[in-house]
């Protein structure tokens, strides 16, 4: 179910703009409660993360596991399943950075 969502939340941020159509995607994570905005929202691209969230810092988060890892890190953008997120978003989320530096 999880990963349902979030193909479609990429298939959207992805194919929406090219068709004139405004989305605004935000998964809340299952099994947990939701963020104090209700909601986590992930990016298809680092670029649209930075984007949402100038301020902070983008983080490719492992959607399966919850862990998040940072720009230069082996698994940034590389796990089978994820998105760029807000590691504030995240945090809030319940998700956590990776304890061994990949």
């Amino acid at each position: 179910m999880r990963r349902s969502i979030f193909i479609l939340a990429v298939l959207l941020t992805t194919f929406a703009p090219s068709l004139g159509v405004g989305v605004a995607t935000s998964v809340a994570i299952a099994g947990q409660p939701p963020a104090l905005t209700g909601s986590l929202q992930l990016f298809a691209t680092e670029e649209a993360a930075q984007k949402h969230c100038p301020k902070d810092e983008v983080v490719w988060l492992n959607t399966a596991s919850g862990i998040y890892h940072e720009k230069g890190m082996r698994w940034y953008g590389n796990t089978k399943q994820g998105a760029y997120v807000c590691r504030k978003e995240a945090d809030a989320a319940g998700d956590r950075d990776t304890r061994n530096g990949q």
